[in-house]
């Protein structure tokens, strides 16, 4: 209490009165030009596409405010008759302000690369678990380095880190399994936001995100999520409908009596498929002059069994998003129905048939 008794706060404020205005002209300034970049950034980028370019410029917005305030104190320090603690304290603030102005530009531009490397977009968030780690590397980082020019020791912190760090990883063994499987995950880019995926535990669904300990999945109809540790990822074995295309195969088994003929079972059907994908999504059938479907996503018909009552077959149908497969099947087994009852194709019951066998018996 003495300390702040003795202070000469009329002769600190007027010490104080021409850096704070300095500081408050410099940050003014760097709003009004931030503004004006982002407009032309905007303006300017609109209709690119996503490039190391666009990365670079978006982690400069909001920059020349930082940049601002760091001439504007170097400027107090430079110029005003402030006392030496006063000196030393805004120098800090100086080199504080530049470290984490690199780190969050370097943040920025890293978590972007990244994105668009395995994304495919330069929204690096569609993976938290690499935006995660790479902003606590960058800012450690930075953090590190402001307390090494504040004087403080860093090495009894970083030995500190190490043998914590080893401690830990024995204490969360499986959270450190699920982030190294994460890691792989995302390196291997076998699963990524935005895909379709089957696992042989049953689980599928649409990959919403891929965070340090687990992946979200969105079932095609259903309103939750559904979490599945990374570790369970990796150690499964899972189908990615999304690779190498979007298109997923709806196969649909059917039967048909004995008697029917099969040309025209697999007229019928593929006419049916053929008008459900293009009710249900959108499909363009290409005919060529001989009247075959050429369209890659064309859908086709394979027999494949003598069944007991039946001729078995399975009709290959591909829909261009996930969404669509469960109505496709729906609609495509209605209408089948109703075309096979109209052309007189039997759809058999399962049936067996018992024999039986009397022997004579002669006892004597």
């Amino acid at each position: 209490m003495d300390y702040f008794r003795n202070i000469d706060w009329l002769e600190l404020a007027k010490h104080l009165t021409i850096p704070i205005i300095i500081l408050v002209f410099a940050l003014v300034i760097g709003v009004t030009i931030n503004s004006m970049l982002n407009r032309r950034i905007e303006q300017h980028l609109k209709n690119e596409e996503s490039s190391i370019k666009t990365i670079f410029f978006n982690a400069l917005k909001g920059v020349p405010i930082s940049f601002c305030f760091v001439v504007g104190l170097y400027w107090v320090v430079s110029t005003s008759a402030l006392p030496a603690g006063m000196v030393t304290f805004f120098s800090y603030i100086l080199f504080t302000s530049i470290i984490f102005s690199m780190a969050r530009v370097v943040e920025r531009t890293l978590s972007g690369f990244i994105g668009l490397k395995f994304s495919g977009s330069s929204d690096a968030s569609q993976s938290t678990l690499l935006d995660t780690i790479l902003k606590v590397a960058v800012y450690a980082s930075g953090l590190l380095i402001v307390l090494n020019y504040y004087g403080i020791s860093i090495a009894p912190i970083i030995t500190a880190m190490g043998v914590g760090g080893m401690a830990i990883a024995f204490g969360i063994k499986e959270t450190m399994e699920n982030i190294f499987a994460g890691l792989q995950i995302l390196i291997s880019k076998q699963i990524r936001v935005g895909d379709y995926i089957k696992l042989s535990t049953g689980d599928e669904g649409k990959v919403t995100d891929i965070n340090w300990r687990f992946i979200t999945v969105m079932p095609a109809h259903a309103g939750n999520v559904v979490v599945i540790p990374n570790k369970v990822i990796a150690e499964s074995t899972s189908t990615n409908y999304s690779k190498p295309n979007d298109e997923i195969f709806v196969v649909v088994p059917v039967g048909v009596g004995y008697e029917s003929d099969l040309e025209k079972v697999e007229q019928v059907t593929l006419e049916v498929a053929r008008e459900m994908m293009i009710k249900v999504d959108g499909y363009e059938p290409n005919f060529d002059s001989e009247g075959v479907d050429r369209n890659p996503l064309a859908p086709y018909l394979r027999y494949n069994a003598f069944g007991d009552s039946s001729i078995n077959f399975n009709i290959f149908m591909r829909v261009t998003n996930f969404k669509n497969q469960a109505l496709l099947k729906h609609e495509f087994i209605k209408k089948l129905k109703r075309r096979f009852s109209a052309e007189g194709i039997n759809i058999p019951y399962p049936t067996r048939t018992l024999v039986s066998y009397e022997e004579d018996l002669n006892i004597g």
